[in-house]
């Protein structure tokens, strides 16, 4: 059998949200570096940089060879947004580049691509879900999976910011963070409160509440990361410094509002597995469980230095050992997946 044959019938089903999996394998990556594991830091450094090139070259693939599946995955309101966690993806990489390996030059070239794909994606997925002809209805069409809008918008801020760190940047991308961390907390109070309402006044089947839900807490961890490291890498002049409270008080709200979530979706998992008896199997959607989790622990480390508040600090020294456990339990079942599609691939060939 030809690698071409094995290959490319995975490409055509290639998961919009597959760059999942380098946004929490790099989130995963840092902090663990930030409680001081640096050999796991740069060995998830490695395979989340061998995992980007993989996935953005089957992207290209699948763009040239099936270009009209991507196109409906695109437009279809419940899967296109995954598309966006390209942007995201390559953001958080951006940021191991700094905070993991000395790797500015590629930091600032994952930047470019980052910023370009976080414009384009956005503004190409809001368009078509808003001029799209046929729309298959609210409840199929919104979820979770949405804000990752958010995510990616917070993500290209964070590494700006520690872009503007690294290179003692006069001002222009600081602002430019503050701008981007603002529209990620917009864009999350207006798409939350559609989720919210989808999945409080409409019936929600076990099977609907996806990993992709988990992006609710997630998009808030992630913002607060932005907002505590605006705060610990703001200039001494500026117009930013006399903005810092409100940026200080307005972190502290989102993370409390992600702490309040992780029982809440804990819960409804629980539910959906334990009561519904929804069976556990490897989806490229649980990186989105992962991711979350990771981003929780290292927006809180951060907060906690930029408040500064000590006793916040017991949260991410538990929650590093949380996210570790989670990576290598979804990247287990997603190994054992995989090894039970190829096998099941070649005896089909050989029948």
């Amino acid at each position: 059998m030809r690698l071409a044959d094995i290959i490319l019938p995975r490409v055509r089903h290639l998961h919009p949200g597959c760059f999942a999996l380098v946004m929490a394998t790099g989130i995963v990556s840092i902090d663990a570096s930030q409680h001081g594991m640096p050999g796991i830091a740069y060995a998830l450094f490695v395979f989340n940089l061998l995992a980007y090139v993989w996935l953005l070259a089957l992207t290209v693939l699948r763009l040239v060879h099936f270009r009209r599946e991507m196109v409906a995955d695109f437009a279809d309101p419940s899967r296109g947004a995954g598309f966006l966690t390209f942007a995201a993806g390559t953001c958080v990489l951006g940021s191991q580049c700094l905070q993991v390996v000395p790797l500015p030059t590629l930091a600032g070239t994952l930047a470019i691509v980052g910023a370009a794909a976080w414009a384009i994606l956005t503004y190409l997925f809001f368009a078509a879900a808003i001029t799209a002809r046929f729309k298959p209805g609210f409840t199929r069409s919104i979820n979770g999976g949405w804000l990752v809008a958010v995510v990616a918008t917070e993500a290209l801020s964070v590494l700006l910011t520690l872009l503007a760190a690294s290179r003692a940047d006069p001002g222009h991308l600081r602002f430019l963070a503050l701008g981007l961390y603002m529209l990620g907390a917009a864009l999350y109070l207006l798409i939350i409160t559609l989720v919210v309402y989808r999945m409080v006044f409409f019936p929600l089947r076990a099977s609907d509440f996806t990993p992709p839900y988990w992006i609710d807490m997630g998009a808030l961890a992630i913002t607060t990361l932005a907002g505590s490291l605006i705060v610990t890498h703001a200039p001494t002049g500026g117009p930013l410094p006399e903005l810092l409270p409100f940026v200080k008080g307005f972190t502290v709200f989102f993370w409390a509002t992600a702490t309040w979530w992780i029982p809440l979706l804990v819960i409804l998992e629980a539910w959906r597995h334990l009561r519904r008896h929804v069976r556990f199997h490897y989806e490229t959607d649980d990186w989105d469980i992962v991711f979350p989790i990771g981003m929780y622990t290292v927006g809180t480390y951060e907060l906690a230095h930029a408040l500064p508040a000590d006793f916040l600090l017991g949260i991410p020294a538990v929650g590093v050992y949380v996210s570790l456990a989670m990576w290598l339990l979804v990247a287990a079942a997603g190994m054992h997946h995989t090894y039970r599609r190829l096998h099941a691939g070649r005896r089909v060939a050989s029948g």
